[in-house]
């Protein structure tokens, strides 16, 4: 299992969710070819992105929501900071990461219970 971390991509397809304050920096999400890529931004589209692979992404998502242990997925290390803050890590483990203040991630988690970040159906991995 490899997860990329891949240079800044075009600036079209973005989303975060929607639980986040418009002027308030936010776990980006965009789905391209089979890939789920993450950005911060914070970095205005200038940062680091990581690559996710769409039959991945799912797990990353429960890990997220609380509804699988930490360390249940294979494409990135979920560091939780004690001031509610996150991070994202790709794996195998780079110095890159990704780092959210404890506003971006509530929100964040809170788009994705409510199934805001899940994969569209033409993006899922065929069985």
């Amino acid at each position: 299992m490899k997860t990329a971390a891949s240079s800044p991509k075009p600036t079209t397809g973005w989303f975060k969710s929607s639980f986040s304050n418009p002027s308030q920096a936010c776990v980006e999400i965009r789905f391209e070819d089979g890939l789920v890529q993450v950005r911060d931004s914070k970095d205005r589209g200038e940062g680091p992105v990581i690559d996710v692979p769409g039959r991945e992404w799912q797990t990353v998502l429960a890990e997220v929501a609380g509804l699988v242990p930490g360390g249940t997925n294979r494409a990135i290390r979920i560091v939780l900071h004690a001031d509610g803050g996150a991070e994202f890590q790709p794996l195998p483990a780079r110095s890159l990461a990704l780092s959210y203040t404890a506003a971006e991630w509530d929100a964040f988690v809170a788009g994705v219970r409510a199934g805001e970040f899940d994969l569209p159906h033409s993006a899922r991995p065929a069985a």
